[in-house]
């Protein structure tokens, strides 16, 4: 295998790894009655990972997997939650009620184990 080879293979296995944490995510949020309303959704300024709904609520998801998840958290940089608040303002631009429409932020951790941490309000605090 050579070096370009091997290094698709990884990008590849991160790529399906990171699809299966999204999709674990949703489901974990779907059996706790929230509603999946887009995937890996897309704006000028960046891509959110998972907006669902509660409610007349919006919820922002950002998932990160790694070894742990403690590792996993600190792979959530001040850039792209910038990034994510860009796009989440481009997102509510779209709500009947705009950019006053209730929203929150949350980051979902996945481990090695494939087990699932919620953090909510991730972003509280700018």
């Amino acid at each position: 295998m050579t070096a370009n080879t091997a290094k698709e293979h990884r990008s590849s296995l991160a790529f399906n790894a990171g699809c299966f944490a999204e999709q674990s995510v949703a489901r974990h949020y779907e059996r706790r009655g929230y509603h999946l309303a887009h995937t890996r959704w897309r704006s000028p300024a960046g891509e959110i990972d998972l907006i669902l709904r509660f409610g007349a609520k919006v919820i922002f998801v950002e998932v990160k997997k790694s070894a742990s998840f403690a590792k996993a958290a600190q792979r959530v940089s001040p850039r792209q939650k910038q990034r994510i608040y860009v796009s989440a303002e481009v997102f509510l631009e779209t709500e009947p009620a705009g950019t006053l429409t209730e929203a929150r932020f949350d980051v979902a951790l996945v481990n090695g184990c494939g087990e699932i941490e919620i953090v909510e309000n991730a972003f509280d605090g700018g």
